[in-house]
């Protein structure tokens, strides 16, 4: 990502003027502790089946009479785009069983004892909030280099490698120490602030560009009985979608990099400081919808998209996953998160964009090549096309839009982007520490505060003492960008 020059500094800044103070709930989450366990599952590979004879039609040797076993999060995106991908795989290989396909929620109740005993399925889509933790995985080498992968040829022209399809930082995502590829991010999502084109109109109102033009909406909104933001209460782990990109454009991308290094006082830093303050003030006018910490991720969507209130941070999986409630003129759209003031570091477009819905192949899998080839397929225009088509969502797949007519929510994502240019940022926390970013980070830290439980010092001296915490933890793998 290139870099940005900062804005001169005019006048008193908001981060001068805003005082404040507290926030949230709590949720059982997947501990790190399962991982370590499954982390110790049998590593021996004679239950792996024969690999096959490489060919042009066959670039990585998949086993044509081999099982194959598949096990998709069943959450926004479904799995219809999964088992189409599916029965080209069968296609392809007529001599194989049919493709078993599993759809749960529950990934990590389900696959925990198979990764003990090690007899894990061939390819996973771990995601959810039941998700394992990737940096676990990688650190106990539970996870298969997809370097192969990355390297063979593609489906829609073999003179390409794979890794030179995908979206710009896709492939970098997978990697968490050195070239290795252990993870597949699917799915393209851009997180921020989302809302209704539809609802701001008839505020006569327009997307806010500064925070105290956001106060200000949120304000006029409330005279009309409406909530100027809600969130996913029970799982505020949500709130860094467009917090955190937030944080990056008042300090620069730097900050957000040094609190996913674990650097010591880094969730001290001034511009950690003023978002959370900011976020607080949300709390303290009233602009949250009433009863929010007690919400879930569905549950705060269906509020939002009956008009409750006015703002929601999220992904772009949102759009399909609230379909169901979505009235018609609603005209869904995706912003950057407001700016603060005049001396932000980077600009109004500043967003967070990234690889979403990740796919792993066990290092234990009996059949990985066939894992492999099915996110080779997966990672074809044909599939890529279906997969946007099916669910509103761009995939990792560098293309795959021409001649699709997007709705207003994709094609604000595609907007945002755009105008975005190098100012995308990709904090590593949920890949790289997701007990950290889930349960201490979201739930104990952000979440108390926007419950009200708790001062924005407080929150970020907790904050600051769990991070601490992690970067001393001998038992887990730690991370930095490179």
């Amino acid at each position: 990502m290139g870099s940005t020059s900062a804005h001169k500094n005019e006048g008193l800044g908001r981060r001068d003027v805003i005082k404040r103070s507290a926030a949230l709930g709590l949720i059982s989450v997947p501990t790190m502790g399962f991982l370590s366990a499954c982390a110790s599952g049998d590593s021996s590979s004679d239950k792996k089946v024969e690999k096959g004879k490489v060919t042009k039609a066959n670039p990585l040797g998949v086993n044509e009479t081999a099982p194959l076993e598949v096990v998709i999060f069943d959450g926004g995106f479904g799995q219809q785009y999964a088992l189409d991908a599916e029965k080209k795989y069968n296609a392809a290989f007529p001599k194989a069983p049919k493709v078993k396909h599993v759809a749960t929620q529950k990934i990590q109740s389900q696959l925990q004892p198979r990764f003990n005993g090690g007899t894990p399925p061939d390819l996973i889509d771990n995601s959810g909030a039941e998700q394992m933790d990737m940096g676990v995985l990688v650190g106990k080498k539970q996870l298969l280099d997809l370097t192969p992968l990355m390297d063979a040829p593609s489906i829609d022209d073999p003179s390409k490698k794979v890794r030179d399809t995908l979206r710009p930082g896709v492939l970098e995502m997978g990697q968490f120490d050195g070239d290795p590829v252990w993870i597949m991010y699917y799915a393209y999502t851009v997180y921020g602030v989302w809302y209704s084109q539809t609802a701001l109109e008839k505020l006569d109102a327009q997307y806010p560009e500064t925070w105290d033009d956001m106060l200000a909406l949120c304000a006029k909104a409330k005279k009309q009985g409406i909530a100027g933001w809600t969130y996913a209460g029970k799982y505020p782990y949500y709130l860094p979608f467009s917090l955190y990109p937030f944080i990056a454009k008042i300090g620069g991308r730097e900050v957000l990099d040094k609190i996913d290094n674990l650097e010591p006082n880094a969730w001290k830093d001034p511009a950690v400081k003023a978002a959370f303050e900011a976020y607080y003030e949300l709390y303290k006018k009233g602009y949250i919808l009433k009863g929010t910490p007690g919400l879930t991720h569905i549950q705060s969507q269906t509020e939002w998209t009956k008009g409750k209130a006015l703002f929601l941070p999220n992904g772009s999986w949102v759009e399909n996953e609230a379909a169901p409630t979505t009235p018609k003129d609603f005209k869904m759209m995706v912003a950057p998160p407001s700016g603060l003031d005049a001396s932000d570091k980077m600009p109004f477009g500043t967003i967070w964009a990234s690889g979403g819905e990740p796919f792993i192949v066990p290092a234990n899998a009996k059949n990985p090549e066939g894992g492999m080839e099915q996110l080779r397929i997966m990672l074809s225009e044909e599939s890529s096309k279906n997969f946007t088509k099916q669910v509103k969502s761009l995939s990792a797949f560098n293309g795959g839009t021409d001649g699709l007519t997007l709705s207003t929510a994709m094609q604000s994502g595609v907007d945002v982007l755009k105008k975005a240019g190098d100012n995308v940022v990709n904090p590593r926390l949920q890949d790289w520490y997701v007990k950290l970013q889930k349960e201490q980070i979201g739930v104990a830290g952000i979440g108390e505060m926007m419950a009200g439980r708790a001062t924005p010092a407080e929150a970020i001296k907790k904050i600051q003492a769990f991070a601490d915490a992690a970067a001393k933890d001998q038992s887990i793998k730690h991370y930095k960008h490179q």
